[in-house]
């Protein structure tokens, strides 16, 4: 045999051998799922443990709603994040503050949960195998039906009556779907990040609880996002505001009282806010505050059609505050005060 021919040989051989080597370590470093390895341990894949909590989706298009609105008994999407196997997980409708249900505790099978039948405010709580879980927000405001309402008074308190209800033309005319029952301890809780159910209650004379109100999430969704707009033209990535609402809700019999306010005043549908916003942190709420909100309105309905409505700037010297009326009657409306 040639020297060469040897060398090639040896070389060959040292190749194979390298290979092989390589082909081992690949498989000692490779395990599947429920693999052996060498050392006799089998090795399994690790199931994510299960877990629920509200979806990004249930806190509107701003992120920073706190609470939705049904009918009661109606199904309503409720957006939920699931980890892992939702197998036998049950929901039930707890009523906030206490361990009070409002309905029985039923399988949780999809997305599309049954609201309690009962008119209150809500939170989902989520039971398995004998672990209990609140989820507190967003919370659940169970409507009573507009129909409760007999002639101009609901459970003792005066709301008055719609258009929908004593002109010739009712037909053309708006009538909400039902009432948010607020009890004394629920007036402080959260609409949204800066806005709470007390700021939507009627300023009347009226004192007895519970009250009632209407409200309209996609007003508050919009105030939301007006306020992340005057943050990010501010430069600041923090939403840090002093927001005060003049006048959320107005019932039918308050706002008959109310100097130069429409008959039809979206304030009685719960789709409207007069709000002064200090917008530029400086302490006080000028007219320059009332024209930067403007500004952001007007870029919000560009950005969300679906959030259009009225926008009134009131900065005349007859009012104490400059402030802005927003609404959200999805029709585009603009004047001055």
């Amino acid at each position: 045999m040639s020297d060469r021919l040897r060398r090639g040989l040896t070389n060959r051989g040292m190749m194979l051998s390298l290979t092989g080597l390589a082909s081992i370590a690949g498989l000692w470093w490779y395990q599947p799922a429920g693999a052996m390895r060498s050392d006799g341990v089998r090795t399994e894949a690790v199931a994510p443990e299960p877990s629920i909590a509200s979806a990004r989706e249930a806190f509107g298009r701003s992120g920073h709603l706190r609470m939705q609105f049904v009918r009661a008994g109606e199904a309503i999407a409720f957006p939920l994040e699931i980890t892992g196997d939702p197998a036998g997980y049950t929901y039930q409708w707890m009523r906030v503050g206490s361990d009070e249900s409002g309905d029985v505790a039923r399988e949780l099978t999809e997305q599309q949960l049954l609201a309690p039948l009962t008119a209150g405010i809500y939170e989902l709580q989520i039971s398995r195998a004998g672990d209990v879980e609140r989820i507190a927000e967003p919370k659940l405001a169970v409507l009573v039906p507009f129909e409760r309402k007999l002639g101009g008074i609901l459970n003792g308190y005066r709301i008055g009556t719609y258009p929908a209800e004593w002109t010739p033309d009712r037909e053309r005319f708006q009538r909400p779907p039902g009432f948010v029952e607020v009890r004394s301890a629920d007036a402080s809780l959260p609409l949204s990040t800066h806005l709470t159910v007390s700021d939507f209650l009627t300023h009347d004379a009226q004192t007895q609880w519970p009250r009632y109100v209407a409200i309209d999430p996609r007003v508050v969704d919009k105030i939301e996002l007006v306020l992340g707009e005057l943050a990010r033209r501010r430069g600041d990535d923090r939403i840090v505001f002093d927001v005060r609402v003049h006048s959320g809700f107005r019932t039918p019999l308050h706002n008959a009282g109310i100097e130069g306010a429409a008959r039809d005043s979206r304030h009685m549908y719960g789709d409207a806010a007069d709000v002064a916003i200090d917008a530029d942190g400086d302490g006080k709420f000028t007219i320059f505050d009332a024209y930067r909100v403007e500004r952001a309105v007007d870029w919000i309905e560009q950005t969300y059609p679906e959030l259009s409505g009225g926008l009134g700037v009131y900065s005349s010297p007859r009012w104490p505050t400059p402030y802005v009326h927003i609404d959200a009657r999805g029709e585009r409306k603009r004047w001055r005060g």
